[in-house]
């Protein structure tokens, strides 16, 4: 979908009478569900952020999820329900760096609620572009959705803290009163990402620092841990065209690394990570980048992550 017609949508939305709604009604089988108004209104754009929203405001918030389960949030685009529900809420949280390319065109038009940036405060990496063929790529798509940098910071627990308490200071500011209920639960969630970086480090920490991910989601993965991250995929989106030279490439690095796992993910076909598993002798094993999450919470997810960096580099 392109600007415009985005800008169209969200601008027709805004001025339809709240009459509307009634035609839309209420479907069980969707994420976003008609709320309690006494409680703080939240929609988070993607899961980790959800979870994140969920362990801080517990019982005191509506949290709602915004990107259907197993939905990939890179192609994601509101429908003119999900904008409704967006005006009604007190507080959208959201990723930044350009993740959540339709936020633009919602503050273009004077959407009136809160947005959260949970990515204030972060040092932003900004996406490698140095090779030829990412630089082919990426003159032929002059509208790259992550242009203001690599957006992947959950991945990291150290910068995923700071994303919670970001939101536990947007709710303590919206909802004074559960100031500190919210800031209590921030902390303890916290720990239990402190307790989540400590193992990752401990556990990484004699092992081989050189793994070749489909695409690059764990640059802040791996400068957090001492990790050299090599991609299928040059972009920072993972439904990119891998070309035969590609292949050959990430093949004969894998050989010169002596790298005899290759990462996939979920949500795509595992044909290429096969093919070049298959040349070097090797074997495919999941890196999630918990982008579309169908079960387990994000600890769980990153540890089955922290299980298979270990077979593939201890």
């Amino acid at each position: 979908m392109n600007t415009q017609s985005k800008t169209a949508i969200i601008a027709i939305v805004i001025v339809i009478p709240l009459t509307i709604f009634a035609v839309y009604g209420t479907d069980p089988s969707k994420n976003l569900e008609t709320v309690n108004d006494s409680k703080l209104k939240v929609i988070s754009s993607f899961y980790p952020l959800h979870e994140f929203s969920q362990n801080i405001g517990q019982d005191k918030i509506d949290a709602a999820l915004l990107t259907p389960i197993g939905v990939e949030p890179h192609d994601w685009e509101p429908t003119i329900r999900d904008v409704q529900q967006m005006e009604s809420s007190d507080l959208i949280i959201i990723n930044g760096i350009g993740f959540e390319t339709w936020v633009e065109s919602l503050e273009e038009n004077n959407f009136s609620g809160t947005i959260v940036d949970t990515s204030n405060g972060i040092l932003i990496k900004t996406i490698d572009e140095s090779d030829e063929e990412h630089e082919e790529e990426s003159e032929e798509d002059s509208h790259d959705e992550h242009a203001l940098g690599d957006p992947h910071i959950w991945l990291n627990p150290v910068l995923a803290k700071i994303q919670v308490q970001n939101i536990a200071n947007a709710f303590s500011n919206s909802d004074p009163e559960n100031r500190d209920f919210y800031q209590t639960n921030a902390a303890a969630y916290i720990k239990q990402l402190d307790s989540l970086d400590s193992k990752i480090r401990t556990d990484l920490s004699t092992c081989t620092n050189d793994f070749i991910a489909f695409h690059d989601a764990f640059s802040y993965f791996a400068d957090e841990y001492g990790l050299t991250q090599h991609t299928i995929l040059s972009l920072s989106d993972p439904h990119g065209d891998v070309s035969a030279r590609t292949l050959e490439k990430v093949i004969s690095e894998a050989r010169d690394l002596n790298i005899k796992v290759i990462f996939s993910e979920e949500a795509v076909n595992h044909k290429t990570s096969e093919i070049i598993a298959n040349e070097i002798g090797g074997k495919v094993l999941i890196l999630s980048p918990l982008e579309v999450v169908e079960d387990g919470t994000y600890i769980s997810k990153m540890n089955d992550n922290l299980e298979n960096l270990k077979e593939a580099l201890c």
